[in-house]
């Protein structure tokens, strides 16, 4: 009997995570939104890109490395931090660190092809040539998942 009470426990707990998963995501696109959207007028990066990559890499806004540093992307550089050794950088707020991502894409070789381009798909792809992340067709599934999950795309238009 106790094993079923736990059993039983133990599903109810998993089957809540995802929702409250889902809400923080979209509790984090509704927070940064309009940085994206001036963000994209300035640079001309989607903002499915920018908050797809976002959420990924800072978990929703959850990280250590967002909640320490303002690291929403996994950018590495110079922190200040005295209690941690980390290899991230630090930033005074969120808005430096969406607008750093934004001029280190820039700088990347596809950027002059692709500025404008709304595709997120392509976008992507590009990114993921360009070695941008690690993980490569693992780290595309996630963020294109996070992008159709949230609509993000619609944000594109």
């Amino acid at each position: 009997m106790l094993r079923v009470r736990i059993l039983i426990i133990a599903v109810i707990m998993s089957s809540v995570s995802p929702l409250q998963a889902q809400k923080a995501t979209s509790k984090f696109v509704s927070k940064y939104a309009d940085l994206a959207i001036a963000l994209k007028e300035k640079w001309g990066i989607p903002v499915s890109i920018i908050l797809g990559v976002s959420t990924l890499e800072s978990g929703s806004g959850t990280s250590i490395n967002c909640k320490q540093l303002n690291n929403y992307f996994g950018v590495t550089g110079k922190n200040h931090l005295k209690h941690r050794r980390t290899m991230y950088k630090q930033y005074a707020s969120a808005e430096e660190s969406f607008d750093d991502f934004c001029g280190i894409i820039s700088r990347k070789k596809y950027y002059p092809k692709l500025k404008n381009n709304m595709s997120y798909q392509t976008w992507l792809a590009a990114m993921n040539h360009g070695n941008y992340a690690g993980a490569k067709d693992v780290w595309v599934s996630r963020v294109t998942n996070i992008i159709k999950k949230q609509g993000l795309y619609k944000y594109d238009k």
